[in-house]
């Protein structure tokens, strides 16, 4: 089923043969004379002259030699014509599986817009093709078909949806490729850069995207923070980039700052650890060696092991005790409250009020 749609307007594609025939106006030649001298029949002319036959490539050359009008210019005039007749019919012969999917893509599109990667006007079948190009695909209902790092694969047992997935792993590249760093990667940087991005917990939410970028850039490395999206159940994307460089993205899908600076220091877990050849997508609720070293590295970097275990044997869990314990150590109460909660010392209501969110907005 095909969905008709209103888009670029047939009336002001002019086909080449309109051109031809103000040309034999304006010279006050006949369709006859013209055939003649160009050496085709007088009805090749008249289906030309009344656009029902292309002017082909030899053609344009013989009206070179008639009217000493470079071939190119005939040439040119059927290409745009060809151009904005396959526009055309792009536009209006849609179907209705892709405005289906449109409606599914309906709210990263809108954040699209909104950071200016698609155009705020685009609607209806012209938004599908500026997505279309976005994706570079000839057609969005092949989203599921396309292999991408194994994240179809998630589908079956997560709420993994491809189509959200796929535009949302493309919208990832689409804004990392505004971005650039000077230094190439730089491992034995990054290790030295952890007590500074460790202190980075204590700024203020509308600082902390600006300070790990410095310090990430410093490492040879992009950072970004990307929108998450139902249906894209992704925690972060290291990629290695072309210059040597490398971009960590992240998501804050679940807010609370306790699982953003553990999702963080995981990501670079899996950066030290090496686990990455050319691109690692990091999906949540995956289990596998590099994810278990990647979650130890983790927990070890935001609470020493030793100190934790010494922590836990006291038994103490008031809210005096884990305030001092935490700024012993130099780390925000809400990391080891998070902790706590995740190994079941605590519940998850309590101490509810010194649980820190993040919102996205405020991180983009």
């Amino acid at each position: 089923m095909v969905k008709k749609t209103s888009g670029l307007s047939r009336e002001f594609i002019i086909h080449p043969g309109e051109t031809l025939k103000e040309v034999l106006d304006d010279r006050e030649m006949s369709q006859r004379e013209l055939a003649v001298r160009t050496d085709v029949t007088e009805t090749h002319i008249s289906n030309v002259v009344n656009c029902q036959k292309d002017i082909s490539i030899s053609f344009a050359k013989k009206l070179e030699y008639a009217f000493n009008i470079d071939a190119s210019f005939w040439i040119n005039l059927q290409a745009n014509y060809d151009k904005e007749m396959a526009d055309f019919n792009e536009v209006n012969n849609i179907s209705s599986e892709e405005f289906d999917i449109l409606k599914k893509l309906e709210d990263i599109i809108g954040y699209m817009k909104q950071i200016k990667i698609v155009e705020e006007e685009a609607n209806d079948s012209l938004l599908i093709i500026e997505l279309r190009k976005l994706l570079n695909l000839s057609s969005l209902t092949r989203i599921p078909d396309i292999s991408h790092a194994g994240a179809y694969r998630l589908a079956e047992s997560t709420n993994a949806d491809p189509y959200i997935l796929f535009t949302w792993l493309r919208l990832c590249d689409l804004v990392n490729s505004k971005y650039s760093v000077d230094k190439a990667l730089d491992i034995e940087r990054l290790k030295e850069k952890i007590p500074f991005i460790k202190e980075v917990m204590f700024e203020n939410v509308e600082n902390i995207q600006q300070r790990l970028n410095e310090i990430f850039a410093e490492c040879g490395m992009k950072f970004l923070i990307i929108k998450h999206f139902r249906g894209a159940p992704v925690q972060g994307v290291i990629k290695k980039d072309s210059d040597g460089s490398l971009s960590l993205i992240i998501t804050n899908r679940h807010k609370f700052a306790d699982i953003f600076w553990f999702t963080l220091f995981h990501e670079i877990g899996h950066i030290i650890n090496d686990d990455i050849e050319d691109q690692l997508i990091d999906y949540e609720s995956m289990d596998s060696e590099a994810e278990e070293r990647a979650n130890e590295f983790a927990l070890n970097t935001l609470i020493e092991p030793e100190r934790y275990m010494s922590f836990i044997e006291k038994g103490d869990y008031s809210l005096e005790h884990i305030n001092n314990f935490c700024k012993k150590i130099g780390v925000p109460n809400f990391i080891l409250i998070g902790r706590l909660q995740k190994d079941g010392y605590l519940k998850y209501h309590h101490y509810a009020t010194e649980k820190v969110k993040y919102e996205i907005e405020d991180l983009a």
